[in-house]
């Protein structure tokens, strides 16, 4: 196993869209309907909208490989989460996932550590995650680095809502 994290580039859109709604599916697939799964795949991890947040200056993703196979990865950029107290300038880790077959070992740690430090890297800011409610294992890793819930919302997937909280972490 040769493990390499780098940042994603243009020409990764095809693999960056196609692992996103992999490991999405692979997650969550059990709790939706299938057309909402596969209307929600089309939007969020659908090919254009993929090369344009790659291409966007204040975006960044990160693809974790082995032996040359995308296996997870991580993005983010300015936070869009539904608050009051999002400012301009604030961050978000908008996504990390990996492969269920390759979790484990601290792939996922090694992924949401490039996503943090490429957002703190002007120094730290007010720092923001959205996070399922029934996602346990992330909310305790979360609360673990310094983030507190301050907020819910639901999440559309097609026509589900799903209830996410919103967890901050302040820049000291």
């Amino acid at each position: 196993m040769t493990l390499l994290l780098r940042r994603a580039t243009a020409l990764d859109a095809d693999t960056v869209s196609s692992l996103g709604a992999r490991t999405f599916a692979q997650t969550f697939r059990h709790l939706y309907p299938p057309q909402d799964l596969e209307t929600f795949l089309a939007s969020a991890y659908g090919l254009e909208k993929t090369r344009d947040s790659l291409a966007h200056p204040d975006k960044a993703t990160w693809l974790l490989e082995d032996d040359g196979e995308a296996i997870g990865y991580a993005s983010a950029g300015p936070c869009d989460l539904p608050h009051d107290e999002v400012r301009p300038g604030d961050g978000e880790l908008k996504r990390i996932y990996v492969l269920k077959e390759h979790q484990g070992g601290g792939k996922g740690s090694m992924l949401l550590n490039a996503a943090l430090e490429w957002l703190e890297r002007d120094g730290p800011r007010p720092l923001w995650i959205g996070v399922w409610s029934e996602n346990f294992g992330a909310q305790r890793l979360y609360e673990r680095m310094g983030f507190a819930k301050v907020g819910e919302y639901f999440f559309p997937v097609g026509e589900t809502r799903d209830l996410e909280f919103v967890l901050k972490r302040s820049s000291p």
